[in-house]
């Protein structure tokens, strides 16, 4: 209950007339205060004064009862609804909403605190020395959400926890110019690109780059969608459940007759909202969306299991089986264990049916269950944070969000110790794999959309600029006259692994990088390679990472405004502004607090003058009257 206040018609000196007008109840903080100034100002009223006194107290503990009891209701009343909200939904035979009537969150229950973000931290990845150990490998990655939740709080002021920034999900959230693959040949096409690197003298940066082919809109052929939606209280802000409502317009808009759309909700019970409605229904489909609130708890183990049940149902063989589950990720009753969640999906994803993430709200996330269930379920993972945001993912890259061209993909990198001495892969970290695993077919990787663009950077650097990180080993090939069977052209030997969706043995990419391919200056190299340095720059410096010595905020600035290149949606200039942004918040965290206030013989705070007092003209010191 709002507290409305008028210091216009309330008089402190007696509490009860601010409970009479219909101001509100107030807390027992501010009641304690109202009381102690009533005190003080009828101090010198004498007993009769006492006695009106001790009547405003006693007036005072009848209505904070009554405020207590009415509390005492409305957490009654809220029990009941959450109650209501877990009964099973009645749905029409069509699939059409027969009055969805999920209750709206109580406001009592709207102001318990809420629970902490989950972020996970990364262990950041070491220098590795290329005579020990040459060979790199990991799976790749096309998620985004971890750069638009960094977005969604620099916008809000603050700065991601140390370690929790993914930076390979920042690389990847912007497109680079990399060629198409051609005809009859792999699913994507690989680019390298070599040049000095911007965070360390005597250094190399890396660059390496996948372009999926593209696929209209037009041809991406029939798709079973079933969204997997979480209405629980947790989701009842505008940023929430209203932005989903929202998005899911977007998506339902570019899809055709031949599609399939089904919605599962969950709150305390799960429960079918539609069963396989045509996907040019537009008028059930926003219906179904519109009618849908927040409140209750959260049971996404069991929605989960209902949402593969109608993915099975309506299968479409050779087309787009997908789950797209849309929550805050506050699993915090029923089937939670995430242990069982992963086996159900991984079982679901071997037999067609994908898993798409979508984050919404703040306050309560689970980033951390999201990146990994989109990851087990051969799907991508994206946090809505804006409408904008929900066009990029939902209607300009819906091609990438739900058409798979190439699943397990797997990248080794084998750098040349006669020419190499030192590397590090930058980001990645929970994506690494054992250098056994690239050729082992049932270790699960990466997948890549239509359309979809990977970048993975390393620095390293070279034999002959001294200045290691590592001390050079007594024993072991002398770099500089040791056998020959390294190559003195060949810096590193890329290797892909991939396999196409229907099939279960993966085939084998391979790419020469040559010392002849890099560029003398950094200026030299291209705008998508100094970019894409810049964005992961700002990861690294957001993740306190200990390898940057010749790299900060200035330098970086410097560096993404020389690499704006062409950018149609305007993403790139965004992201300078987001970078000025952590730049100023870095360094206001940096300012020094004073505990005291030297202001001599002045009070702090400074004291105003009442505002009935006239201000006082200095020339005029009498303050006579103006003719």
């Amino acid at each position: 209950m709002k507290t409305k206040y008028s210091p216009k018609t309330v008089s402190v000196s007696d509490p009860t007339i601010y409970l009479q007008r219909g101001y509100g109840i107030p807390s027992a903080t501010n009641m304690a205060a109202l009381l102690l100034v009533a005190v003080s100002l009828t101090a010198c009223g004498g007993k009769g004064a006492e006695v009106e006194h001790r009547q405003a107290k006693q007036q005072a503990e009848q209505r904070h009862q009554v405020a207590s009891q009415r509390q005492a209701e409305m957490r009654d009343a809220a029990k009941v609804e959450m109650a209501r909200v877990a009964a099973p939904m009645q749905m029409s035979s069509n699939g059409a909403v027969m009055g969805i009537s999920i209750a709206p969150m109580p406001r009592d229950y709207a102001a318990i605190p809420l629970a902490q973000n989950k972020f996970e931290q990364q262990v950041q990845n070491g220098i590795m020395v290329a005579g020990e150990i040459p060979v790199s490998t990991f799976s790749i990655d096309v998620d985004t959400g971890s750069y638009a939740t960094l977005r969604r709080m620099l916008r809000e002021g603050r700065l991601p926890e140390k370690g929790t920034v993914r930076v390979e999900e920042m690389l990847n959230y912007f497109a680079y110019d990399y060629p198409l693959p051609a005809k009859n040949s792999a699913p994507f096409s690989v680019t390298t690109e070599l040049g000095p690197s911007p965070y360390n003298d005597d250094m190399m940066l890396l660059r390496i780059g996948l372009k999926g082919y593209d696929l209209p809109k037009s041809q991406l052929g029939a798709s079973n969608l079933v969204f997997l939606l979480d209405v629980s209280g947790s989701m009842a802000s505008t940023d929430k459940l209203p932005l989903l409502q929202t998005a899911l317009k977007l998506l339902t808009a570019q899809l055709s007759a031949q599609d399939k759309v089904s919605i599962v909700v969950y709150a305390g019970a799960a429960g079918v909202v539609l069963d396989g409605a045509s996907g040019n229904d537009t008028q059930t489909l926003t219906y179904a969306l519109e009618q849908l609130s927040a409140g209750g708890s959260t049971n996404g183990g069991q929605g989960i299991t209902q949402a593969y049940q109608l993915a099975k149902k309506h299968f479409i063989p050779n087309g787009i089986n997908r789950v797209i589950l849309a929550t805050d990720g506050d699993f915090n009753v029923g089937v939670t264990d995430f242990d069982d969640l992963i086996a159900l999906i991984e079982k679901e994803k071997d037999h067609g049916i994908g898993l798409t993430t979508l984050g919404f709200g703040l306050g309560n996330y689970n980033d951390q269950l999201m990146e990994q269930l989109a990851d087990k379920g051969n799907g991508n993972y994206a946090y809505i944070d804006t409408l904008n945001e929900a066009r990029k993912v939902l209607v300009d890259e819906l091609s990438s969000t739900l058409f798979t061209i190439a699943k397990d993909v797997k990248v080794q990198v084998e750098f040349n110790p006669a020419l190499v001495s030192e590397y590090r892969l930058i980001g990645y970290e929970n994506r690494a794999l054992a250098r056994e695993d690239f050729n082992n077919d049932k270790v699960d990787a990466g997948e890549i959309g239509a359309g979809h663009t990977v970048t993975a950077l390393y620095e390293l650097r070279y034999v002959e600029a001294g200045n290691r990180m590592n001390d050079k080993l007594r024993y072991g090939v002398d770099a500089q006259t040791g056998q020959e069977k390294y190559s003195r052209e060949e810096i590193a030997f890329l290797k892909l692994r991939y396999k196409l969706p229907a099939q279960t043995q993966s085939q084998l990419l391979s790419y020469p990088i040559r010392l002849d391919q890099s560029v003398k200056q950094l200026e030299q190299a291209s705008d998508d390679f100094r970019f894409a340095a810049a964005v992961a720059g700002l990861g690294q410096l957001l993740n306190g990472s200990h390898y940057l010595h010749q790299f900060d905020y200035t330098k970086l600035s410097l560096l993404a405004r020389s690499a704006l290149g062409d950018d149609p949606f305007g993403y790139r200039h965004e992201f300078v502004q987001l970078m000025e942004t952590a730049a100023a918040i870095e360094q206001s965290n940096q300012m020094p607090i004073k505990d005291t206030f030297d202001g001599s013989d002045k009070p702090f705070p400074p004291q105003d003058k009442l505002h009935g007092e006239p201000m006082r003209d200095k020339s005029n010191p009498r303050n006579e009257r103006l003719q």
